[in-house]
């Protein structure tokens, strides 16, 4: 039987959700092509119509994660929205119990970094994320700043993620968010 170019495109769109879901939550490595597909009603030899490889699902699962992002962040990083809001944001027990929906940052990217896959994608999302903080600060060393709060919240979240000990976990989000917003607000 033959599908519409319309059925083709949606199941497209559903691997790439399901594929970004999966990488950010349970990883790239942990993620096999055969369950994936199965969770959608698929086979795994359709996969290929759709996709050359595992790695270019990767890349177009990251760059589908990145850009389903930016809407729901432009309500967290616009020009009037203070800087205090996307910390509190990134550095919520939501996010961190959420991985599947948030930042890849923590997740795919740093998989693909551990891996010696680094991603042009990962670049982009760091620059975009660079500016919009460095923008909501004043001084020459803006950018500097910008890199130590987008790293220490990256690397909170990633920590509040992979300890076992839920009253430590909490410590590291509130106390790096409220370390920040002292750090920021002085700025």
């Amino acid at each position: 039987m033959r599908y519409s170019e319309d059925h083709k495109a949606k199941t497209h769109q559903l691997i790439l959700d399901e594929a970004a879901r999966r990488f950010r939550a349970d990883g790239v490595g942990a993620t096999g092509l055969q369950p994936l597909m199965k969770a959608l009603g698929l086979t795994h030899g359709g996969f290929y119509a759709h996709f050359k490889s595992k790695d270019e699902l990767v890349e177009k699962a990251l760059r589908h994660a990145v850009d389903g992002l930016k809407t729901s962040l432009a309500m967290h990083t616009g020009p009037d929205v203070p800087l205090g809001a996307l910390i509190d944001t990134y550095l919520s027990d939501s996010h961190r119990h959420n991985p599947g929906v948030g930042c890849p940052l923590p997740t795919v990217s740093a998989e693909l970094g551990q891996r010696g896959q680094q991603s042009e994608i990962t670049d982009e999302v760091v620059e975009d994320r660079l500016n919009n903080i460095a923008s909501k600060l004043h001084g020459d060393d803006s950018r500097a700043q910008a890199m130590l709060v987008l790293s220490a919240m990256v690397g909170s979240l990633l920590l509040s993620r992979s300890v076992k000990d839920e009253a430590l976990a909490t410590e590291l989000l509130s106390t790096t968010r409220e370390q920040l917003k002292a750090l920021t607000e002085s700025a």
